[in-house]
C-alpha cells in the first residue's frame, strides 16, 4: 500500500510540473525605443551682405510689444579698438579717424555733422541711466547725437525710440538710421548706423565705440532698423 501511495504522489507532482509554461530560450527582449528626428543640417555660411539682416529681423509689431529691458548684457570687444588720435573737430582729421574705424575711404565720408557729434562722445564710459561725459547709456547717446547732429529730439529709451521710428529694410539703410538689438529681452540696445555695416553705440564693455553689425554677438541679437526723419526746417 505504501508503494501505491508513493506512485500516486509521483504522478501528482509530474502533472503539476507539466502545467508550468517553460520560458523559451529564444525569447528576445524588445529594445528600448530611442528618440528619432531629422539630422540637423550643417550651418550654412552666412554671406556678409547687408541684405542678410532682413532675414533675421523680427516683426516690428511683435518686438514693440515686448517691455523694455532694465539692464544690458556685457558686450564683446568691438572689431575696431579705440583710436587714441584726437580729431578736435577738424573735418580732415575726422575723416581720417572714422575712415579707419569704418573701413572706408576717408574721401567717401560726407556726413561731417554726424561724425562730429559721435566723436564728441567717443570713448565715454558706459553707465546705465547716464547721460553725461562721466558715463552714458546707449539710448542717451543716441538722444545726444540726434540733437547735436540733426537738431532732432528723440525719446529717452531704446524701446521708445523703437516705437517712434518707422521700420525699414536693411537694403534701405543709410547713415544716421537706428539699429536695434535684443540684448536682455525686448528692445534693449540701440546704435546709430555709420555705413559699411558699422554702427556707433554706447557699449557696456567698451563705452562709446564703433562695432560691426556682423559681429556674431550683435548679429544674433539684431532686431531691425528704424528711421526718425528730421522735421522740415531743421538743419
Amino acid at each position: 500500500m505504501i508503494r501505491n501511495l508513493l506512485i500516486a504522489t509521483c504522478i501528482i507532482l509530474m502533472a503539476s510540473c507539466s502545467s508550468t509554461k517553460p520560458v523559451s530560450s529564444t525569447a528576445v527582449k524588445k529594445p528600448i525605443a530611442t528618440q528619432t528626428g531629422s539630422t540637423p543640417k550643417p550651418a550654412e555660411t552666412q554671406k556678409k551682405d547687408i541684405r542678410f539682416l532682413d532675414q533675421i529681423t523680427t516683426n516690428p509689431e511683435i518686438a514693440s510689444s515686448i517691455p523694455d529691458a532694465k539692464t544690458e548684457q556685457k558686450e564683446p570687444k568691438p572689431v575696431f579698438a579705440k583710436t587714441t588720435s584726437s580729431s578736435n573737430g577738424d573735418a580732415s582729421a575726422l575723416k581720417q579717424k572714422y575712415g579707419e574705424l569704418l573701413g572706408k575711404d576717408p574721401d567717401q565720408i560726407e556726413n561731417i555733422d554726424l561724425l562730429k557729434s559721435v566723436d564728441e562722445w567717443y570713448g565715454t564710459r558706459y553707465k546705465m541711466g547716464g547721460c553725461s561725459k562721466t558715463g552714458i547709456d546707449c539710448s542717451a547717446f543716441v538722444q545726444a547725437v540726434y540733437l547735436s547732429a540733426f537738431g532732432l529730439a528723440v525719446p529717452r529709451t531704446a524701446f521708445e525710440q523703437f516705437k517712434a521710428a518707422y521700420h525699414i529694410s536693411a537694403t534701405e539703410m543709410r547713415e544716421g538710421d537706428l539699429v536695434f538689438f535684443n540684448t536682455t529681452g525686448g528692445v534693449s540696445h540701440v546704435g546709430i548706423y555709420m555705413g559699411n555695416n558699422k554702427f556707433a553705440h554706447a557699449s557696456v564693455a567698451r563705452g562709446v565705440t564703433v562695432s560691426d553689425l556682423f559681429d556674431p554677438y550683435y548679429l544674433k541679437r539684431f532686431l531691425g532698423i528704424g528711421r526718425i526723419e528730421k522735421p522740415m526746417g531743421t538743419r
